[in-house]
């Protein structure tokens, strides 16, 4: 295994590596403890391993907290990169083949900027899908959960039980609609001034 560049030889760390939290898209987790690190978390990408560096004297049940933390942060970092409508209908088309056996063929798939009200939604008669800009910039397990909600609508229109078993193929189903729900919460909080500094 390469040295890792930003630890000093012979500084004592520990390195452990396991498998991802389902439906997280990433093969192998490695974190590594080190001796030296006394409060800081961080991660990153290393090919198709995720690197995360914490302090030797964490327990494991923060080790657990803190890789799930990092993950979060690392897929809502990569997804700010803004794909266009023809990416878009690439992820479609993969999201198809693995969840539903490539059933689900769209004509269209675009971002749009007027719904305000929707996450996505769906036309069956003509194929088309539409998401909403503001899952941009979402982790990219929100934008595939949306994806697939509306690609399980070309195959079932309604949202009757055989919909949702559709999308129980989807291991992130829960956690999306989870995150969903948080922000239109949030957007629905009133608005707080900090109090006037005299």
């Amino acid at each position: 295994m390469p040295a890792d560049p930003l630890h000093r030889a012979g500084e004592p760390q520990r390195s452990t590596t396991s498998q991802p939290p389902s439906g997280s898209g990433t093969s192998a987790i490695e974190v590594r403890r080190s001796a030296r690190r006394r409060r800081t978390v961080s991660a990153y990408r290393e090919g198709d391993r995720t690197v995360v560096l914490i302090p030797a004297r964490m327990s494991e049940a923060e080790e657990q907290r803190w890789v799930t933390v990092m993950l979060d942060k690392l897929a809502a970092q990569e997804s700010k990169r803004l794909i266009g409508d023809a990416e878009l209908a690439e992820r479609a088309e993969r999201l198809s083949l693995q969840y539903f056996d490539g059933r689900a063929r769209p004509t269209s798939v675009r971002w749009v900027t007027n719904q305000n009200t929707r996450w996505g939604s769906c036309t069956p008669s003509e194929g088309s899908i539409r998401l909403s800009h503001r899952l941009q910039g979402m982790p990219e397990y929100v934008v595939d959960y949306v994806l697939l909600h509306e690609l399980a609508h070309l195959l079932v229109p309604g949202h009757g039980p055989r919909f949702w078993r559709l999308l129980e193929a989807y291991p992130r189903t829960e956690r999306a609609r989870g995150y969903l729900e948080g922000v239109v919460a949030a957007d629905r909080l009133p608005y707080r001034h900090a109090p006037d500094a005299d």
